[in-house]
């Protein structure tokens, strides 16, 4: 084991959702590619045993991961609980406890954001954070004023170098691919700029509706929920320039140069360049499904967004005025995340160009759920005359190398146990992506706030959300 790597992990919320669908199934994953071998300490205020927590993990990796015996019996065997109230300080000396020599355990904070504060705060009160990393769920703060707040309070126990804020998006195998797609093939980066790119497009779309987590949604929405970290850390690897090394503070401090360089929106643009709609009743997979105000928990006069749509400029030399737009929604009729990179038409000029359609190259990076990348290129029709149609270039992960991308939060642990923050976002970048989404924000709650739009469920959006590109004389890509 090296200096850096962590010899115990903890994780709170271990009877919680996110536990239930990642955590459990991410840890056997680890622990089955013989990743994994040190203690992992669940903490929940539940009333369990030991014994109801290996239940609960085993029902969990049935149901996502797929049940190893071998893997599972020995994930049974490094695993040890803490039940207890995290106001408690006899919670914290269990803990202190059950860590035993461990020197540098990794604290991961997989519960609600209102209890960030007292876990950090006991974690430093009872020893627990010496040595230690931090990892931290999103959202980190709900604005800026709050994001510093919490950084503060992080800091109380946590160096910088400790923390590690977690965006799952940025543990998907295709999203890491993003810079060696960039950076390592020739044929792209000399044309990756505003010469020859015409726009860009980053989707994040959903089937699902809120799924129980209305108490949260109801004061976020899917500004906060989404564009504020998902959609901009994707934003940066897209945008970012060549990091000096692989370290991971050259390729954060890329990644926060970018946030810096978005146009700040004055408050009178907002209505023209971003729109914010929620979902009526309507239909998924044929199957009826009710309005966001009939959900469950939800305010029956809510304002709050489950789809945003923006229109964004960097103001850089590689990027100038090439309007980058970002969509992110709710019961939408597919689930997918990517980023579509448009380049500017050929000249058709050898081609008889009033008889002949062409298209924009495209190249499509996926996010989820395949994987992958594609390229669409124009090509003849095989025949005597001259036709030309798009065909496409596609590269999938998954068959390709042989095996499935590991998940997201396999990643991302191990590289936090490891001592690797590429990956994590830095204190500057929250702040940063904060102050640009304040801006929208403040406008929205405003008296001046553009009034809320409205689409049906399994529709693709509001009407709105196309004309915002037709403006500029775009579509939005089919997924």
């Amino acid at each position: 084991m090296n200096q850096d790597q962590a010899d115990a992990l903890v994780f709170f919320g271990a009877s919680g959702d996110l536990a239930y669908k990642k955590i459990f199934p991410a840890l056997q994953a680890l622990v089955r590619a013989g990743r994994l071998d040190i203690p992992v300490v669940g903490v929940a205020k539940s009333g369990w045993k030991r014994d109801q927590l290996i239940a609960r993990a085993k029902s969990s990796v049935t149901e996502h991961g797929g049940f190893d015996a071998t893997a599972f019996a020995r994930l049974t065997e490094l695993l040890h609980y803490v039940d207890g109230d995290y106001n408690d300080r006899a919670t914290f000396a269990q803990l202190r406890a059950e860590l035993g020599e461990a020197k540098r355990p990794s604290h991961y904070l997989a519960i609600p954001p209102s209890l960030f504060e007292t876990v950090i705060r006991q974690l430093g009160e009872s020893g627990c954070a010496k040595g230690a990393r931090v990892i931290i769920e999103k959202p980190f703060g709900r604005d800026r004023a709050s994001a510093q707040e919490l950084n503060r309070v992080v800091s109380n126990s946590f160096s910088e170098d400790q923390t590690y804020r977690i965006d799952h998006f940025l543990g998907k195998e295709t999203a890491q691919n993003i810079l060696v797609l960039r950076f390592a093939n020739a044929i792209f980066e000399p044309i990756w700029n505003a010469r020859y790119i015409d726009h860009i497009q980053i989707t994040a779309t959903e089937t699902l509706g809120v799924e129980g987590r209305a108490g949260y949604y109801e004061t976020a929405g899917a500004l906060r929920d989404m564009v504020q970290n998902h959609l901009l850390q994707l934003l940066c690897l897209v945008a970012m320039e060549a990091p000096t090394d692989l370290s991971a503070d050259s390729i954060r401090d890329e990644k926060v140069k970018v946030v810096r360089s978005l146009r700040r929106y004055r408050a009178d643009e907002i209505a023209q360049w971003v729109v914010r709609s929620q979902y009526t009743t309507g239909a998924i997979n044929a199957e009826p499904v009710p309005a966001y105000r009939e959900e469950e928990r939800v305010n029956p006069n809510s304002e709050t967004e489950t789809y945003v749509a923006l229109r964004l400029l960097l103001d850089t030399w590689r990027w100038s005025e090439v309007p980058i737009y970002l969509r992110v929604g709710k019961r939408l009729p597919k689930s997918a995340t990517e980023i579509s990179v448009h380049f500017k038409k050929a000249p058709m000029v050898l081609f008889n160009r009033d008889s002949i359609e062409h298209d924009q190259n495209v190249l499509v990076i996926r996010i989820q759920p395949d994987e992958g990348i594609s390229l669409r290129m124009m090509a003849k029709i095989p025949g005597t005359s001259l036709r030309i149609e798009p065909v496409k270039m596609d590269f999938h992960y998954g068959t390709s190398f042989g095996k499935a991308s590991p998940e997201a939060y396999e990643r991302l642990l191990l590289d936090a146990m490891s001592g690797d923050a590429t990956l994590f976002a830095r204190r500057d970048e929250v702040e940063e992506a904060w102050a640009f989404i304040d801006t929208i924000e403040n406008t929205w709650s405003g008296k001046d706030a553009p009034p809320l739009t409205f689409y049906p469920a399994g529709s693709w959006g509001p009407e709105e959300a196309d004309e915002l590109l037709a403006r500029d004389g775009r579509a939005w890509r089919r997924l």
